[in-house]
């Protein structure tokens, strides 16, 4: 299949993602979950918003959580720049696109820009944040999965290609992508920033909404730690899928909903992705012992339950995923 053409030359520099906003019910209940058993530590509280970030993140935050009477949702999905100089053109580069754009003042944050991608995702780009100290080394703070920092959203779009395409042309490169069978179509794409293979992960279902947040685990036995933790808290029910392992990007796992069902995966991180010469990895859905080496697959659930975003329509995709592929998947039998 013909891929997308990857722009190496934008003029503007995004670096990598940086953070999430979500709203929750119950601000101590959530407070509980992130920092007991995903391990995320407290920046700071202010009224009914919650600032957390990983143990090795100097950034004031990597997951803001505000109290809300309204069903759960996610307000935003937070990538930085380089520098502030590069959030003009960047601005420039989603209005030549028709989309909507605006100056934001948000706590903490330097300069930031709100925008619309091309598949009505909400993001926002900033240069900077407050520094806070790095708890890394305090040993005797580290909690539950130890996150270490975030790493990368899944979003379900109805339109994978176009969504490919968009961020490729922002400079995104395409380290992973699945594509059924001999369609030619893309059913899920990996883009990448910081040099491992994602910084924004999309798969195709009715959307845009954010499938999950991942976070980073130091090693294996933390995601481990954090389902002990799950259990002991009351919160065992919450572990939806793993611990497993990944096909392609090697890396164990478990995702697990919130108090209010947002997603959350803490993972041992994945390979280095950082040279021109290697070409994008296809994988087939369809293949069990390519997606899913070891351990049960994924409930139906997994796929197809995700966090809306906060005032954004949803729309199908034009054509669903193969219900059979995806049975097959299911049930551990590709063949």
């Amino acid at each position: 299949m013909n891929l997308p053409e990857l722009n190496l030359d934008p003029p503007f520099n995004i670096t990598r993602t940086s953070h999430v906003v979500l709203t929750v019910a119950d601000l101590e209940a959530s407070r509980l979950f992130y920092t007991e058993v995903v391990g995320l530590m407290v920046t700071e509280q202010t009224g009914d918003t919650l600032y957390l970030r990983g143990i090795e993140e100097a950034c004031h935050h990597s997951l803001v959580l505000k109290r809300s009477k309204e069903p759960p949702r996610c307000e935003r999905v937070g990538m930085r720049v380089l520098r502030e100089r590069d959030l003009e053109p960047l601005k420039a580069f989603f209005d030549r696109q028709g989309l909507n754009t605006a100056w934001a003042d948000v706590p903490h944050q330097g300069k930031t820009l709100h925008v619309t991608d091309i598949s009505g995702v909400p993001l926002e780009f900033c240069a900077s944040m407050t520094v806070v100290p790095r708890p890394l080394t305090q040993f005797h703070l580290h909690k539950g999965g130890s996150a270490l920092r975030i790493d990368h959203y899944q979003i379900l779009v109805p339109d994978v290609g176009k969504a490919c395409a968009f961020y490729m042309s922002a400079g995104f490169w395409l380290t992973e992508y699945l594509s059924p069978g001999n369609s030619g179509e893309f059913a899920g794409v990996f883009l990448a920033r910081k040099g491992n293979p994602h910084d924004i992960v999309f798969f195709k279902e009715k959307g845009p909404r954010l499938h999950h947040a991942a976070f980073a685990a130091p090693e294996s036995f933390h995601i481990m730690r954090a389902c002990d933790c799950a259990g002991a808290l009351g919160f065992g029910k919450s572990v939806e899928r793993g611990p497993g392992r990944h096909g392609p990007g090697h890396a164990l796992y478990v995702y697990l909903r919130d108090p209010d069902g947002h997603r959350v995966e803490i993972f041992n991180t994945h390979y280095q992705a950082m040279d021109l010469e290697v070409a994008p990895v296809r994988w087939d859905p369809a293949d069990p012992f390519r997606v899913n080496p070891w351990g049960l697959p994924a409930q139906r659930k997994w796929y197809q339950e995700a966090t809306p975003f906060a005032g954004v329509e949803l729309n199908e995709p034009a054509v669903r995923p193969n219900p059979v592929t995806l049975e097959r998947y299911l049930a551990g039998d590709g063949h």
